[in-house]
């Protein structure tokens, strides 16, 4: 536009012409910000919705793990994992995670998103970052569905949902993540302790683990579990194909999972797209020939409990370790979680049908542990973590969070289950139990006229 200006800049003073040369600069500013704004919220409700479908991955890996007298009991339980616990998370768990206070413990503001006018940038950007938590609190519920599957009543586990998503988990969750709605005026106290976990191996998934394991202690094992000298008894799932499409599906969302986590449309999520894969790739590896070592077979449901475990170990550390980080992250928690489950169901003779427990709460703890070794310094503002000559001031937090937030999660699920098990009772009949959830609790059943009613 300069040549056709020539002849107006003579006739104009000099200021107005310095503020026509701005004018356009701001405005195009005005536009990259608005349009960066639309982008970050774009991205971050693709990111969501991942998440979402990641309900229907758990459904298939827990139908699958399990029998098929139970198949529609649990797709009952991953149905109201959301529908109950989104609305409850809409209600209180948002605000008591998310909200203002004064000592970085729980939330005080926020509930039911009041305040909202659904039309300016801010109340639309609050909507989506609404919707996308929403999905995570449903994910650290269903979690909870695998551990005690097969032999939980219907009704108790609708009232232990509404615990962990409206209050359990938003208020650990505080503690680390309170900030990133309205900032630092938010932020829990083991944030301010230097706390990492970008995307929740401890937030979300150790949470779930850790209420499972409680739940699963109360409830006690499924009938023919263990013999009368406690030797633990092989309870085969029924379709492994099924639970196989369900880890290919959670692998899909964890690309939600993890690079949504940054809720901005940016150069990081490629990086994080690659650590989280690498990890899982790395996690499927190391529970396969782990388990071909141990029983002499590359066992197919330990291979697919080595990706999620791989998955599980990267998410708290997927923006801030290399990609060879990453690879040991995962190859380290494959090879955990084949020895957490022989240790749970051998040793401690704890029943967890699906390895709820190993996968999420003991892997959920190696990651986040891991986050505090394997962090390097160009992606954490110059700290590194330990075996990157950080020493430990990375390590500590991680250790004091995880500690944190298993006694908290699992002494509040212990809590959850007994108050559920005072109101209603929380373990299904012998009779029940033996024909089988879909037709004792739901009237149906999942496969017509292929029904095992016992297990004896």
């Amino acid at each position: 536009m300069t040549f056709k200006m020539t002849s107006v800049r003579r006739k104009i003073p000099a200021l107005f012409t310095l503020l026509m040369l701005l004018a356009p600069t701001a405005a195009f500013a005005d536009g990259e910000a608005l349009s960066q704004t639309h982008g970050n919220i774009l991205w971050t409700l693709i990111a969501a919705v991942l998440v979402m479908f990641m309900q229907a991955g758990f459904a298939c890996v827990e139908v699958g793990f399990c029998r098929a007298k139970n198949a529609g009991n649990i797709l009952m339980k991953n149905f109201l994992d959301f529908a109950v616990g989104a609305i409850i998370f809409f209600l209180f768990g948002f605000g008591l995670m998310f909200g203002l206070d004064a000592g970085g413990f729980v939330g005080t503001s926020g509930f039911a998103l009041a305040g909202n006018t659904f039309t300016d940038p801010d109340s639309q950007w609050t909507l989506c970052f609404w919707f996308f938590q929403s999905v995570f609190a449903a994910t650290a519920a269903t979690i909870v569905s695998g551990g005690i599957a097969e032999r939980t009543k219907f009704k108790s586990y609708i009232l232990v949902t509404f615990l962990v998503t409206g209050l359990i988990y938003p208020i650990s969750g505080h503690w680390a993540w309170g900030s990133l709605w309205l900032g630092d005026s938010g932020a829990g106290w083991l944030e301010g302790l230097g706390f990492m976990d970008f995307a929740g191996s401890t937030v979300v998934h150790s949470v779930g683990g850790w209420v499972a394991l409680a739940g699963a202690m109360l409830l006690g094992p499924r009938i023919g579990k263990y013999t009368a000298d406690g030797k633990a008894n092989a309870i085969p799932g029924h379709n492994i194909p099924l639970a196989g499409l369900g880890v290919f599906i959670l692998w899909f969302g964890w690309f939600g999972f993890n690079p949504g986590s940054t809720t901005t449309a940016d150069g990081s999520i490629g990086l994080i797209a690659v650590t989280t894969s690498l990890a899982a790739c790395a996690g499927t590896l190391g529970a396969m020939f782990t388990a071909w070592s141990k029983f002499g077979k590359p066992d197919i449901s330990m291979t697919c409990n080595g990706c999620l475990a791989g998955l599980v170990g990267i998410t708290a550390g997927c923006a801030t370790v290399s990609p060879i980080g990453a690879i040991c992250i995962g190859l380290i928690a494959g090879i955990l979680v084949v020895f957490a489950i022989e240790f749970i169901d051998k040793v401690l003779r704890i029943d967890d049908p699906v390895g709820a427990v190993s996968v999420h709460g003991v892997c959920g703890a190696w990651g986040t542990i891991a986050t505090g070794l394997f962090t390097i310094p160009e992606l954490n503002d110059g700290a590194a973590g330990l075996l990157y000559g950080g020493g430990f001031n990375l390590v500590i937090p991680q250790v004091i969070g995880v500690v944190v937030v298993f006694l908290w999660a699992f002494g509040a699920g212990l809590v959850a289950f007994s108050i559920a098990k005072a109101l209603m009772g929380i373990r299904a009949s012998r009779e029940e139990e033996l024909k089988g959830l879909d037709i004792a609790e739901h009237g149906n059943e999942s496969y017509n006229g292929f029904q095992i009613f016992s297990n004896e």
